[in-house]
């Protein structure tokens, strides 16, 4: 789902110190190139490089922060004992473990941590934290292009879900979806994935913002398009100021 404006004029650094001001995200990104901006409030680990120790956290499962602390209690106890969000964040761990054992160490693929619920300014997140071995000899460009694009964004089975993206999404994802990051002179990394991000086109004056939802046998249009609202309402504040 796409989100945009046309003739726009913004000031990008003021959006993003509200953007992030509502969300207070771990993996938040300003970027420029010439006249295009990436104003991104990114919760979610795609891939981390540390020495030869390799590391993915995925996100499935979203919900909104409560009114009270009742209903914030209560919406995220209803996160984490969803049956939907956990076959989602398991299907997207395996995919990840199956990623990541490419270029592993055989046996060294784990899962740290699975359906975890962490807390933001404004929704409650699953997220589960896949970890492996690289093996010796291993580029980390390797590493890096065998798991990308970022499975919580593509589906399993991953090529074949890139293929339906294809066919019937409206809108191309462009920078949306993919991810952002660093790379040291030894070979660490440590990239983002492009979600609850805001991109700007200064020149042409388009602002876009890119929300979706997973699409899985038992899921409920309605509630799937709520969870878009929901994902894209800091970026729309940001924007309105």
């Amino acid at each position: 789902q796409e989100f945009y404006a046309e003739q726009a004029l913004a000031d990008p650094l003021a959006v993003f110190e509200r953007l992030n001001t509502f969300g207070r995200s771990p993996f938040a990104t300003f970027m420029r190139w010439h006249d295009r901006y990436l104003l991104s409030a990114s919760p979610e680990r795609f891939l981390k490089k540390a020495g030869q120790t390799l590391i993915s956290q995925p996100i499935k499962g979203t919900r909104r922060r409560g009114d009270s602390p009742a209903a914030d209690e209560e919406n995220r106890r209803d996160l984490q004992n969803s049956q939907k969000d956990r076959a989602e964040n398991v299907m997207i761990v395996d995919l990840v473990r199956n990623d990541l054992a490419r270029h592993c160490e055989p046996g060294s693929v784990q899962v740290d941590e699975l359906f975890g619920i962490y807390t933001f300014r404004t929704v409650h997140q699953m997220i589960s934290t896949v970890r492996g071995t690289l093996r010796a000899g291993v580029h980390p460009i390797g590493a890096l292009r065998s798991a990308f694009p970022p499975g919580s964004m593509t589906g399993a089975p991953k090529v074949m879900a890139m293929e339906l993206i294809e066919r019937y999404e409206h809108t191309r994802r462009g920078l949306y979806s993919g991810g952002v990051g660093y790379m040291t002179p030894v070979g660490d990394f440590d990239f983002n994935v492009v979600i609850r991000s805001i991109l700007y086109n200064a020149a042409s004056q388009y602002i876009s913002v890119q929300v979706g939802g997973a699409i899985v046998y038992d899921s409920e249009p309605e509630q799937e398009y709520e969870e878009c609202l929901l994902k894209a309402e800091a970026m729309i504040r940001a924007l309105k100021g």
